[in-house]
């Protein structure tokens, strides 16, 4: 079956490649990162002793950050490869690990002369790929060259296994390339295992973007005697949102304050302006202004957001009602802090998937939604505290992927 789908990809891969990059050049966009995964790229001497992680777009690289941290420190000896497979996952990665990795690039085409060009430049010692990318050329190649291959982080959502259980004898056979399949839950362990993957070989390892640690800090805005509410990274057309809801729950809840944390600082004059229409007193954090003096105080400062969070009694993340795919609430989630998004949570998904199966965090369709669950966090103490300790109850219960990886990793290098 693997060679009808060497032959039938790259049948498709000539046909189609050059129809959907004239498709897409001719409606001005960019064919970001073909050149590199057709194999044409420069890379560093590396030696021989490389770990080579791969991500496919923002959510796997943003889970990949503290591993490939861990892994620089327990083997300071080997060069960090990193890949990717979207634009926006490379621009991620290649701002994150620029003084960690020793290279970033794009995981090559699924084809074999791609594949090939790639281990002629890039010949890792061991690859860890985060997730369900599952791509048969590339573990054929991982498999010949005696290359230990992992999946990490592994999953796979109930729409992916449907079609999958159909191909299992085609995946029995992709699985015996792999080392260990490492699942984030036994859920995605029995998945794979139904699929083809081999039980021994089939191991839970939790969920990687867990690994999140607590940064503790003492923070003095005068928060004692008010609830405070945080809405973290917000992006234009949110700040509207926030503020608006904000205000109607104050005519309720005269104790509650406002912390809005714009995601870019080049927004916080217009953010002013935006609150100065509530007629409510506000304040700039970057003047040490205080909730004693203020209902609002606009976060204009650099690099204090995630550990500002502690602060509050539950958070707002941003960057979901726009098109954005939100941002990380596992920031104010690791401090037992409930959270609340809108439904744009595609960076995000298996995270607020976990949240939502208990009160830790919710997805809210509008702003009305958004109203009726403050509100609900505000009056009901008893759903407020139990929001709290599901939080603390997940933590618990998720973290320890990190260095399961780690040991793993010591086992065949």
């Amino acid at each position: 079956m693997f060679l009808i789908y060497k032959i039938l990809s790259t049948i498709l891969f000539l046909i189609t490649l050059p129809l959907y990059a004239a498709v897409r050049l001719s409606h001005g966009k960019e064919l970001s990162g073909w050149k590199e995964k057709l194999g044409n790229f420069k890379a560093p001497s590396l030696g021989e002793k490389i770990i080579m992680y791969h991500g496919v777009s923002v959510g796997e690289v943003i889970a990949l950050e503290n591993l490939i941290k861990k892994t620089k420190e327990t083997f300071p000896d080997y060069k960090i490869v990193v890949t990717t497979g979207t634009k926006t996952g490379q621009e991620i990665a290649q701002k994150k690990f620029k003084d960690i990795a020793d290279f970033v690039t794009y995981f090559p085409f699924d084809i074999t002369i791609c594949v090939k060009t790639f281990f002629d430049k890039i010949n890792p010692s061991v690859v860890l790929i985060a997730e369900t990318e599952l791509w048969p050329t590339f573990a054929d190649y991982c498999n010949k060259r005696n290359i230990p291959l992992f999946v990490i982080n592994g999953r796979i959502s109930d729409s992916t296994f449907k079609l999958y259980k159909f191909l299992k004898p085609f995946f029995k056979g992709l699985f015996k390339n792999y080392t260990a399949i490492l699942t984030q839950s036994e859920l995605d362990r029995e998945k794979f295992i139904k699929i083809g993957a081999q039980e021994d070989k089939t191991k839970v390892m939790k969920n990687l973007k867990f690994d999140v640690k607590r940064i503790d800090a003492k923070f003095d805005l005068k928060q004692e005697n008010f609830r405070v509410i945080i809405a973290g990274s917000t992006h234009k057309g949110e700040d509207e949102i926030i503020l608006d809801t904000f205000k109607e729950l104050k005519t309720e809840f005269s104790d509650i304050k406002l912390l809005l944390a714009p995601r870019h600082l080049t927004r916080v004059n217009s953010v002013k302006e935006l609150t100065e229409k509530t007629n409510l007193k506000y304040g700039l954090r970057s003047n040490n202004d205080k909730f004693d003096t203020s209902d609002i105080i606009i976060l204009d400062t650099l690099g204090e957001l995630s550990k500002i969070y502690q602060i509050c009694d539950f958070a707002f993340i941003g960057g979901s009602f726009n098109k954005t795919g939100g941002h990380n609430p596992l920031e104010a989630v690791v401090y037992n802090k409930p959270v609340i998004s809108g439904p744009s949570i595609h960076n995000f998904r298996d995270i607020y998937w976990i949240l939502s199966r208990s009160n830790a965090g919710k997805v809210v369709k509008n702003q009305q939604e958004l109203l009726s669950y403050m509100k609900k966090l505000l009056s009901d103490k008893n759903f407020y505290n139990q929001s709290c300790d599901d939080c603390k109850n997940i933590f618990e219960s998720q973290q320890g992927a990190l260095d399961f990886v780690i040991e793993k990793l010591k086992t065949v290098i």
